[in-house]
């Protein structure tokens, strides 16, 4: 029977190959770097996301990727945080993911949720109306808001 690794690998690998090489799609990564997560494991998201955006075709026209990270308030660093318009090539976004510093606290994944919702799916940070939006939380799963995520 296969592990939840492999079954998670499997259906990353399906959506990569049949949906999002194929169709124009806004992704945003939603990365946890609250005191929990530590940064041995914020260092593997790190590389998870950056090896998943390897396999994307990244473009103004084709998939754009916008990315979070949060504790228990979102960072809004110039380095922790870049909008679906700010990077048009594979390689920037790697290199962007590559900056990103673990910093620690507690976890607020409602606040992050908020954020996104009303400040990275609009079309000033480049939201597309016609292309389908696909949030991606990366988080060791408790929040502190727990009640407010399922409104978020």
């Amino acid at each position: 029977m296969p592990g939840v690794g492999q079954i998670c690998s499997l259906i990353c690998g399906l959506w990569i190959n049949y949906i999002a090489v194929s169709c124009p799609v806004d992704i945003i990564f939603v990365l946890d770097e609250s005191g929990s997560v530590g940064s041995a494991n914020f260092d593997l998201m790190k590389a998870f996301v950056s090896q998943l955006v390897g396999t994307l075709d990244v473009s103004s026209t084709g998939t754009r990727i916008g990315l979070i990270t949060y504790d228990h308030q979102v960072d809004t660093g110039a380095d922790q945080q870049f909008n679906l318009i700010d990077h048009s090539t594979v390689l920037a976004v790697q290199d962007a993911i590559a900056k990103l510093v673990y910093s620690s606290g507690g976890t607020n994944t409602a606040v992050a949720l908020d954020y996104v919702a009303a400040n990275m799916l609009t079309s000033a940070a480049g939201d597309r109306a016609d292309v389908p939006n696909v949030v991606i939380v990366l988080t060791d799963g408790y929040s502190g808001g727990s009640p407010e995520v399922c409104t978020s």
